[in-house]
């Protein structure tokens, strides 16, 4: 299995590699935006460890851009890298398509963790064909990760934005605790409430016709969140 590994702290770099070659990882480096995109040409990666700040170009000016760059034409795991907390930073990256943010410092053996969880999840959903999801005038398609209403353009989801509607729509009608989401949608300690709260919001500005007065997901505070009740 190959893993691209984008930063431009080469001893971290350097470090990563090594760990990854340790559990069976054929490692590719990259320490720069332009760099990033050739190699991931080159090799075609089955995930991407991807520092977000990133010498660039005018074109990719940093992580958030190859990123995009990549999910024009992959669904490649992405695992995004950076010093950033705010929150702003870290919803960014995941409506753009990154499965998972890991601030640093990180301990490698972290890394390999959130690794293992993001390539188990993205196995499952390659083998698991999931029929389409309807309710009343909604249909959601798993598949192609697209959700519709009525005659309204379909509006194409993120992986874990579809990862979580799937879920709950196949628990339709019923409350489903937040902790038990988070494990579904990002697998056990990956993520916290709020996170989940963010990823919440996202969807319902997607498709809910009111977002601020939801009639698809119900929010049962202290407990979690439901569909279709």
């Amino acid at each position: 299995m190959k893993a691209l590994i984008v930063d431009d702290d080469r001893t971290l770099a350097d470090l990563l590699a090594f760990t990854l070659r340790r559990t069976g990882f054929e490692t590719h480096l990259a320490f720069d935006a332009v760099g990033a995109m050739r190699v991931f040409t080159e090799v075609s990666p089955d995930i991407v460890i991807l520092d977000v700040n990133l010498p660039g170009s005018p074109k990719l000016k940093n992580g958030f851009d190859i990123c995009r760059e990549i999910r024009k034409s992959s669904q490649v795991p992405i695992i995004l890298l950076t010093v950033r907390d705010e929150e702003e930073d870290i919803i960014h990256g995941l409506t753009i398509g990154a499965d998972d943010y890991i601030l640093k410092p990180f301990s490698p053996r972290q890394l390999v963790a959130r690794i293992q969880a993001v390539l188990r999840r993205t196995a499952a959903e390659e083998v698991l064909e999931e029929a389409p999801y309807r309710y009343l005038d909604v249909q959601f398609d798993p598949g192609r990760r697209e959700f519709s209403r009525g005659d309204e353009e379909p509006q194409r989801l993120t992986r874990l934005e579809a990862r979580l509607l799937s879920y709950l729509m196949l628990n339709q009608g019923q409350i489903c605790p937040a902790d038990n989401i988070i494990t579904q949608v990002w697998g056990s300690d990956a993520a916290n409430t709020e996170m989940l709260r963010q990823l919440i919001h996202r969807l319902r500005l997607k498709i809910e016709r009111d977002p601020e007065d939801p009639n698809l997901i119900k929010t049962l505070p202290g407990v979690g969140y439901g569909f279709g009740f």
